[in-house]
């Protein structure tokens, strides 16, 4: 037959794909990779539109990294029988989530909000991540949508659809390149910081937890993003406009019967030292409370929360994220925050 060389070379390319996928996932999985999703737009655009729950049924989580790997949503959902929407967005401020939830007649249910000085406290914002999740969730197109229910059910499965640390971008990012005049080489975060679930939460691996060389690896980024970022914290009338767009869109979603509560996560070692310098409580966290006349649970006001640390100064490991979810639970308990006796 005249198509016999072909469909033999056809065969043969087929097994060779086979065989150097598997291999390299076998190779990801030795490695210690497990399936992890990529926390997109797309990811993001899904658990926004589960924001309408009953009030009863639901909390939806908002603000930058700290919620994200400090609330543990299984120990949530098993102790209060609520569903946990994480909305929260790495290295950003929660204000935009905040304005587009505020603005949104249909929502009226329970809003936390985590406050990181430097990211809350900012008119930049620092990333514009939430920007785009909110605008790929207005836009989404048929076709996205089903897009992400097929790259949900492939990377449920498979570890080198990891596109955050194994695709070929992220692996040219570990080039050992150097630093020129002038110009940083920013190599990106060690793999096993962060790992991302299906309900968006993140957590760091057991591994960084506890080797200190991969944890003074993000603490040295960290005190770079510090020495990069020469803008002054706002003061002054900045600062007092930034209250008063905050308490206008906490008074909108207050108005149609929501709730509204501000969350300080821990943090530890230079980092606090850090916040603490630049962004006084009595000058940020407490203006911020008696703007907007909401409650605070400041992590530094509870003593099992002020205990936790963070293995490189800014975020809880998963054990202690258990417990830092377990006490928020007891303190919302007792400040009303559930509307049935579910908790425990």
């Amino acid at each position: 037959m005249p198509n016999q060389p072909l469909a033999k070379a056809a065969l043969l390319m087929l097994v060779i794909v086979v065989v150097a996928v598997t291999s390299w996932e076998i190779h990801l999985r030795n490695q210690g990779f497990d399936t992890t999703y990529y926390d997109d737009p797309a990811l993001w655009a899904h658990k926004r539109k589960m924001v309408y729950e009953p009030s009863d049924k639901a909390t939806v989580f908002s603000g930058s990294s700290r919620i994200k790997f400090d609330t543990d949503i299984d120990t949530w959902e098993s102790v209060t029988g609520e569903h946990a929407i994480q909305l929260a967005c790495v290295g950003s401020t929660p204000l935009p989530v905040l304005d587009n939830l505020a603005n949104d007649e249909k929502f009226k249910g329970k809003l936390i909000v985590d406050v990181v000085e430097g990211l809350f406290f900012s008119i930049h914002g620092a990333d514009d991540r939430p920007v785009r999740n909110i605008k790929y969730y207005k836009e989404e197109t048929p076709a996205q949508w089903a897009s992400f229910h097929i790259n949900h059910l492939l990377e449920s499965q498979l570890v080198f659809l990891d596109k955050e640390w194994n695709s070929l971008g992220a692996k040219l990012d570990e080039l050992p390149l150097k630093d020129r005049p002038g110009v940083q080489n920013f190599k990106g975060f060690p793999s096993d910081f962060g790992r991302v679930k299906f309900s968006r939460q993140e957590f760091m691996t057991d591994k960084m937890a506890a080797d200190t060389s991969i944890s003074n690896k993000v603490i040295a980024i960290w005190q770079m993003f510090g020495r990069a970022n020469t803008t002054p914290p706002i003061t002054g009338k900045p600062l007092d406009s930034l209250f008063a767009a905050i308490k206008t869109s906490v008074d909108k979603i207050k108005a149609r019967g929501g709730k509204v509560i501000f969350v300080r996560p821990p943090s530890s070692g230079g980092y606090r030292a850090a916040e603490r310098k630049f962004f006084p409580r009595e000058a940020y966290w407490d203006k911020l409370l008696a703007a907007t006349s909401i409650e605070g649970i400041h992590y530094e006001d509870y003593p099992v929360l002020a205990k936790l640390t963070c293995p490189e100064e800014s975020h809880l490991k998963q054990s202690d994220a258990k417990v830092f979810t377990s006490e928020l639970i007891k303190i919302l308990k007792e400040k009303g925050w559930f509307n049935t006796s579910a908790t425990k």
